[in-house]
């Protein structure tokens, strides 16, 4: 028997606040998370903006031998994921642990340390390549420690599909829980690429904006758009099957409901001019949920910044939701956080979440001019109140992969 699934827990550190209540906080204000790049000297690059972490102290959160042997993907994701379990009240006493299990994915992993160690080879020879160096850089990390810590011995692997594999993971993870193989799944997506070959890397490929202006720099749907700005960070969701959750009493966030994933089978990393495998990554969730176009209130889109993804993705919309396409609110948040890459469609799911909660629709912030190709209700500039019951939040990543998720306001 199928099992309803909702969220118990949230947890997440961005560019515009260290936990749920700062960034939510910053998405209701307009707040811009977007400033000159410190983590390294940008002279050398045309790119000089991105949206990192502010005064950021991994002691701050944890111990000084995690801190130092965890790569800033990890740490992130360990401080996002201890906020998702104190705010869901799991515990070994009301939960058994075998049945929880960890999708926790980043597109890159640990470039940092990569960088760092690559550069002792070639400095310092082979001996002094940190032993640590592979547990520190590989992806899956992020879910190992996570898992580790919160102490989940239940299906722990990650998901890596570039920018869509956050909404990927969450898209998984519910589904383990509504066939019945886990009861509770701690999940999302983490990214620390603010570094010298990660910036260097997305802006010899022109996807990366060189504005140097932070506030029209990532301008997802406005005809000036130039490309996205790098962001980092963290969000974790602790999904539930509703039966365990009620004999908890736990608080209930939201409810998940529906789930889509397409390939768009063309390129490695402009998505399909027709925006064909989003259309059929957003019919697909409305499908498994039983929701038809109209009864969807809003849309949290991909919405980059770049020419490509946006005027793509409003032709996918288009083709999703037909002559309700002009009806549904579609907004980006990529203008206040950047563009966490394989974080993003975690922490956008949390505003999804917080929308629902909230009856507040997010508003597309820094848009000044039209594009008659994105002629969607991106709610410019200001933040909408409005009652919402559905909500979708989109993710798109480089090799064509598409992932839609669609949360529900919960009712008994």
């Amino acid at each position: 028997m199928e099992k309803r699934v909702v969220i118990t827990g949230l947890g997440a550190i961005t560019p515009i606040g260290k936990n749920v209540e700062e960034f939510w906080e910053g998405i209701k204000q307009g707040k811009c998370g977007i400033a000159p790049i410190t983590h390294f000297d940008t002279t050398e690059f045309k790119v000089k903006l991105a949206a990192e972490i502010k005064n950021y102290d991994p002691e701050e959160y944890l111990d000084k031998k995690q801190a130092k042997r965890l790569d800033r993907f990890s740490q992130y994701a360990l401080i996002a994921a201890k906020e998702a379990m104190q705010k869901s009240g799991i515990t070994k006493e009301n939960t058994n642990m075998e049945r929880v299990g960890v999708i926790v994915s980043s597109g890159i992993g640990g470039l940092a340390t990569i960088e760092e160690q690559c550069e002792n080879y070639i400095q310092k020879g082979a001996d002094r390549v940190a032993p640590m160096y592979i547990p520190a850089a590989i992806c899956n990390m992020a879910a190992g420690n996570v898992a580790i810590e919160i102490g989940a011995k239940g299906e722990s692997f990650s998901v890596v599909t570039a920018c869509a594999s956050a909404t990927h993971s969450i898209g998984e993870s519910y589904r383990l829980v509504k066939h019945g193989y886990e009861d509770v799944m701690v999940v999302g997506g983490t990214e620390a690429s603010i570094t010298p070959t990660g910036i260097a890397g997305f802006m010899n490929i022109k996807a990366l904006s060189q504005s140097t202006d932070a506030v029209r720099a990532s301008i997802p749907f406005d005809k000036e758009r130039n490309g996205f700005v790098m962001g980092e960070g963290a969000g974790i969701l602790v999904l539930e099957e509703l039966e365990h959750a009620k004999k908890r009493n736990a608080t209930i966030y939201a409810e998940i409901v529906g789930y889509g994933a397409t390939s768009d089978a063309y390129h490695i990393t402009s998505p399909s001019p027709d925006g064909e495998g989003g259309k059929r990554a957003m019919e697909k969730a409305m499908l498994e949920a039983g929701v038809k176009p109209e009864q969807v209130d809003y849309i949290n889109a991909h919405g980059t910044s770049t020419h490509l993804n946006d005027s793509c993705e409003t032709m996918a919309i288009k083709g999703a939701f037909k002559e309700v396409a002009s009806q549904v609110m579609v907004s980006s948040t990529k203008g206040h956080t950047g563009h966490l890459l394989g974080a993003a469609g975690a922490v956008e799911a949390i505003v999804c979440i917080k929308a629902l909660q909230e009856g507040l629709v997010p508003a597309t912030i820094g848009y000044k001019v039209p594009d008659e190709e994105c002629d969607l209700d991106i709610v410019p500039n200001e933040a909408r109140k409005k009652e919402i019951h559905y909500a979708m939040s989109n993710s798109l990543g480089f090799g064509g992969h598409n992932s839609s998720i669609l949360l529900k306001k919960y009712e008994e």
